[in-house]
């Protein structure tokens, strides 16, 4: 097959998937909302189960709403009833997964669950099955046709069934008011969980590794402090202690290539005045959008722009794994 023909079936599959999604967006309806309200009501978890492709997408399910402050377990159908099904609490909503609508392996499960008298919600690709009549709540997820040509493997099926769950879990992070600082806890590694935690004051330089020169420091001195402090750039002070510029090795490379007399140059007359800062309680992610927004490689920590708290540099925000959203 030539590379068109190969371009061509790939876009073919993403319009046949982008066509049931959108076909989606009608059937979030009233079900819906009562499914939202169930999940949010309950003292118990979210119980998902599925067979084949739908345990696969009712595992991620489980995975997207315990990340956003739900809780929930996957629960295989078979393994239910060999003794898993004593891992479900009268309290818990049962939301199962079937595109028939008539997987025997759920019915059989749907059967004994009800007689715990838990909640029962059917994400279905046919709302008219037997499952639909056994089920509290119905979420259709029905499509016209799969992606496959043959129309057999789940592709659109599962997409839709997929995004019907991000729906679910959205709309509870929202009911909730989950916020990014609670999405942090549930995210302790990785960048994901530095970006949404980590904060200024646990990373940034302090005390005697600030690079500190005041007005009327000579461009020697200057040189010093920020050769043997390696950030490349000092903050400058008045006699008072305040901050009142910054001189970056840019600055001095630019100094050096139009003067040849810079014996007497102070720290004054070449810092750049009103210096970025940030604050000490800020999370490092915005240290590094200000960093770039700004075309610049540090900033200095101030709680109140006058006093110096620390410095922080672009390279030990790259080094911790932090990138911008």
């Amino acid at each position: 097959m030539n590379n068109n023909k190969i371009i061509e079936e790939g876009k073919k599959v993403v319009t046949l998937e982008l066509k049931s999604i959108e076909k989606l967006i009608y059937k979030i309806d009233v079900n819906f909302a009562k499914a939202v309200n169930a999940i949010y009501n309950s003292k118990g978890r979210v119980v998902i189960s599925g067979v084949g492709k739908s345990g696969l997408i009712a595992r991620k399910i489980v995975a997207t709403l315990n990340s956003t402050g739900t809780a929930a377990i996957s629960l295989h159908p078979t393994d239910a009833l060999h003794g898993d099904l004593g891992m479900v609490r009268k309290d818990d909503i049962i939301l199962v997964i079937s595109k028939s609508g008539s997987t025997e392996e759920i019915i059989n499960l749907v059967t004994f669950l009800k007689r715990i008298d838990v909640t029962i919600i059917g994400m279905l690709g046919n709302i008219k099955s037997t499952l639909s009549r056994l089920c509290d709540i119905v979420l259709d997820i029905s499509v016209d046709e799969e992606a496959c040509p043959n129309d057999l493997a789940p592709t659109s099926s599962t997409t839709t069934t997929l995004v019907m769950g991000d729906a679910l879990a959205v709309a509870l992070l929202q009911i909730k008011g989950f916020t990014a600082e609670d999405f942090a806890e549930f995210h302790p590694g990785g960048s994901l969980g530095k970006r949404l935690s980590l904060k200024i004051s646990e990373i940034m330089y302090d005390g005697n590794d600030i690079p500190i020169v005041y007005e009327t420091s000579l461009l020697k001195d200057v040189i010093y402090e920020i050769s043997s402090k390696r950030l490349g750039t000092t903050a400058v002070l008045d006699s008072n202690e305040s901050l009142v510029g910054i001189i970056t090795d840019g600055d001095l490379r630019r100094l050096l290539e139009k003067s040849t007399n810079i014996n007497e140059i102070t720290a004054k007359e070449i810092m750049s005045k009103n210096p970025k800062t940030i604050q000490p309680d800020f999370l490092a992610s915005f240290a590094l959008q200000q960093m770039e927004k700004y075309n610049i490689t540090s900033l200095i920590v101030s709680e109140n722009g006058r006093t110096v708290n620390g410095i922080v540099h672009l390279h030990d925000l790259v080094k911790l794994g932090l990138k911008r959203r």
